[in-house]
């Protein structure tokens, strides 16, 4: 990592994608922010759908906006309306061991505050990745 990393920065810009978040059906709104290498901050909020299978998480649209920019990605942080921080979905979860490695850190906040950290690596241990093909 060339840049140093700012928590309350990236917690800052997840914040904004939160409350940019389409959500109309589930009303939980979640925002994503993307630390890229070269200290590039990359914004994604979840956007829902009436067709339920077609919803985007905010981890997804912010890792794909961070790659066609070509970044690299360092760190995550997501910011959610609910009483407990909440780690990325599973799908969420695969998306990003497909970027970035295991001991990357995955941070997220509530909007009271309340924290929890864990690297990819925690919340994933057993990844799916391009060596199985």
């Amino acid at each position: 990592m060339t840049q140093k990393l700012d928590w309350q920065k990236l917690f800052d810009a997840a914040e904004q994608g939160r409350k940019n978040a389409y959500a109309p059906y589930s009303k939980f709104q979640v925002g994503a922010a993307f630390f890229a290498d070269d200290g590039t901050i990359v914004v994604g909020g979840n956007v829902e759908n009436a067709s339920y299978g077609l919803t985007v998480c905010a981890e997804r649209n912010a890792i794909n906006a961070a790659v066609l920019a070509g970044k690299k990605l360092a760190a995550i942080a997501i910011v959610v309306d609910s009483r407990d921080p909440t780690p990325p979905c599973g799908m969420c979860r695969q998306v990003i061991a497909e970027f970035a490695g295991d001991a990357t850190p995955i941070a997220s906040r509530t909007v009271s505050g309340k924290e929890a950290h864990w690297t990819l690596g925690e919340l994933l241990p057993h990844a799916f990745r391009r060596s199985f093909l």
